[in-house]
């Protein structure tokens, strides 16, 4: 019997087992509840220090080391998916003449519609990809425009752009950052940036920090959802997609803003 391979009595073993938990472990039970529920309204995508924050801000006093103690013994550990193949997606123009860079690797923004970043990513689906164009306003991250296509041409930026203004309805001149993509750097695009009074601004040659909030969105998107599904088609890409943007605009917690979402960054920086 287990008794005797602990080396216990009989009735030592059935007292010890009939005994009552204690309130440490009876609070690290109920926290245990908080956190699975917290994990799966993530998409498991919060580490431990969201969680914390999460739990905090719910009024559930917690340090990280606990989290994390009981995380591993949920056996919860948010996605970590490495990067695939990458097919090319913009290509910088070789015989066009380019915007400066008026960003200069300076991602800060004081103010909404100062500075907009933008990049195109390819989404893999069934026999092939499809392209995802997104405009991220630097104030607070949020993804304030985004389009999704078969064909990576100045037609998807347009889109985004279309809806970025649509939703911000910017009234002074806004920098639009970028790379030196051919879509980003055509006349129609330009004409489309004026139309609506914003000014193009394009980063180095080959640099990928000169737009490093684009890329680190993209990278954040990928690990988080796309590289999880299996689309099938564009529309469920564009789905899937919509889902995110909603999830990383209203509730994610981005590092960069002290650790909440985008909206509430906005909401308490314009309370």
């Amino acid at each position: 019997m287990l008794c005797r391979a602990l080396g216990v009595s009989r009735s030592g073993y059935y007292a010890w087992r009939s005994r009552p938990i204690c309130a440490r472990e009876r609070a690290n039970r109920i926290l245990a509840l908080h956190i699975k529920a917290i994990h799966r309204e993530s998409d498991q995508t919060y580490g431990t220090p969201r969680i914390t924050d999460e739990l905090r801000d719910s009024g559930i006093s917690c340090g990280h080391n606990r989290v994390a103690k009981i995380k591993r013994r949920l056996g919860l550990f948010a996605v970590a998916t490495p990067r695939g193949y990458r097919p090319p997606t913009t290509q910088a123009a070789s015989n066009r003449r380019v915007a400066p860079d008026l960003v200069q690797r300076d991602f800060v923004a004081g103010q909404p519609n100062k500075k907009w970043v933008s990049d195109i990513t390819y989404v893999p689906v069934q026999g092939g990809h499809v392209y995802l164009c997104a405009i991220l306003d630097l104030f607070s991250r949020r993804v304030v425009g985004w389009s999704i296509s078969q064909s990576i041409t100045t037609d998807l930026v347009i889109t985004a752009l279309q809806r970025a203004c649509q939703t911000r309805r910017p009234r002074e001149d806004v920098i639009f950052h970028s790379d030196r993509g051919t879509q980003f750097t055509s006349e129609q695009l330009h004409r489309k940036l004026a139309e609506n009074g914003l000014t193009p601004s394009v980063g180095r040659k080959g640099d990928c920090y000169d737009n490093a909030v684009a890329e680190a969105f993209f990278s954040t998107l990928k690990i988080e959802r796309i590289n999880r599904d299996r689309y099938g088609t564009l529309q469920q890409a564009r789905r899937a997609i919509e889902r995110y943007i909603r999830f990383y605009n209203r509730t994610r917690r981005h590092s960069t803003l002290g650790n909440i979402s985008p909206d509430k960054y906005e909401a308490l920086r314009a309370a």
